[in-house]
């Protein structure tokens, strides 16, 4: 298919515009940060009919997903300008907005921003002005193994209880042909480990922060998630999970050693493993955060000199059409498709067809939960949306795995977490 025919009419303009293909004959560039996720490097092959198109060339830039938050934020917040395009999320989105480290988004009618998921676009605007496109969307879910459940003789339910998700976890464990009952985040991060442990700490009752912001790592509620976290995955998960994330994980399902694993809905579309059932996620009395709410999206510096290339890009990665591209690009299909962004996507019959995670995943992402509440402060599920919530995270993450590892009891890596959230909060004024 030819890009002329998937292209907006709104991009062609800003392209034309923006001087993609140069009158002296040279092509503009554009440098793109993306996270290693399976969909981000799927793009890199769809794109490349978008520089036969356009002229643009495009140069990848493609990091593991920690990495590529210190660099993106370190050359974004100094205005460096190493990057056009950039991936963020949800907890920067906002807050780098209104700061003005990046640029507003808007696009032509052909984009329909009103089929974007009203969540997942939420997240990324601040005043009602969108300052990250969405690449893909996801919450998060349980993704199990149901012939070794049904041998097991045990069911995992929609919001199940996490004594049960345990009992389930002790059933099917069979470390000695391979098998890890459960398969759960525990590299450090705080978008890597404190992802899940923050969903399953909310389960339990806890938040990050009081009514005054004020860090809560020593309350019952995070004493009791992180017990039974380090308990649950210490048991029945693979040795060295303090070194496990999303991609670790993804790679040891789809070997056949993880029975359960509870992580992001956009994992479904990965697995290669005959037989996977999916639940709604555990908790364990408080069902408000239990599963998280996350876009990888595509953002533009405002240190570029190619702000206008780069708005164009966006607008075709993230539109409809490029849905398009990658159903009908020969290595890819409609089960490649990256979801969690728009509502039209989910109404393809080709989709539904070979998506059998889309309901729960969509169930998943429009019952997450990211406003502020009495218990939970601020917006955000397993983040916080206030500029320090990435330095509290990241010193939090470490002393979770440590926990997890064993070289800390879980009590005193939640002393030495708070006391770290503690200082960074005071010395940001809090």
């Amino acid at each position: 298919m030819s890009l002329k025919s998937i292209l907006s009419a709104a991009t062609a303009m800003s392209l034309v515009a923006a001087g993609g293909a140069m009158a002296d004959g040279h092509s503009k560039s554009l440098t793109i940060a993306i996270v290693n996720n399976g969909h981000m490097i799927n793009m890199q092959k769809v794109a490349e009919a978008y520089t036969e198109e356009t002229g643009v060339q495009l140069e990848w830039v493609s990091l593991e997903e920690g990495v590529l938050r210190e660099q993106v934020t370190s050359d974004t917040a100094t205005g460096g300008g190493q990057y056009d395009v950039i991936n963020i999320g949800m907890q920067e989105a906002p807050i780098w907005g209104q700061a003005g480290w990046i640029e507003p988004l808007e696009f032509g009618a052909g984009y329909d921003m009103d089929d974007m998921l009203p969540a997942i676009r939420n997240g990324l605007s601040a005043d009602g002005t969108l300052y990250a496109a969405p690449f893909y969307g996801e919450s998060s879910m349980v993704m199990y193994r149901k012939d070794l459940t049904d041998a097991a003789g045990v069911t995992i339910s929609d919001n199940d209880s996490w004594d049960n998700i345990k009992a389930a976890a002790a059933a099917i464990h069979d470390p000695d042909n391979g098998v890890y009952g459960a398969c759960l985040r525990g590299k450090p991060g705080w978008g890597d480990n404190m992802a899940f442990i923050t969903t399953m700490v909310n389960s339990f009752g806890g938040a990050w922060f009081d009514a005054d912001f004020k860090p809560t790592l020593d309350s019952d509620e995070w004493n009791a998630a992180i017990n039974f976290y380090v308990d649950l995955l210490g048991t029945y998960g693979p040795p060295g999970s303090e070194g496990n994330s999303f991609n670790e994980i993804l790679a040891l399902y789809n070997e056949g050693k993880c029975g359960m694993w509870i992580d992001a809905t956009i994992a479904a579309s990965f697995l290669d493993v005959e037989g996977v059932a999916y639940a709604q996620s555990p908790n364990a009395g408080n069902p408000v955060g239990a599963n998280w709410l996350w876009a990888w999206a595509m953002a533009v510096p405002a240190g570029t000199e190619n702000a206008a290339e780069a708005k164009a890009f966006i607008e075709w990665a993230t539109s409809k059409d490029y849905i398009k591209a990658v159903a009908d690009h020969p290595e890819f299909g409609w089960g490649s498709v990256p979801t969690g962004t728009r509502a039209s996507t989910y109404a393809y019959p080709e989709f539904q067809e070979v998506a059998g995670f889309a309901a729960a995943e969509l169930a998943a992402i429009e019952s997450a939960a990211p406003e502020a509440t009495d218990l939970k402060p601020y917006v955000g599920v397993q983040f916080a949306a206030i500029p320090e919530f990435p330095e509290v995270g990241s010193a939090v993450a470490q002393e979770m795995a440590a926990a997890l590892s064993g070289a800390k009891s879980v009590e005193d890596a939640l002393a030495a977490a708070q006391d770290a959230a503690v200082s960074i909060m005071e010395e940001a004024g809090y």
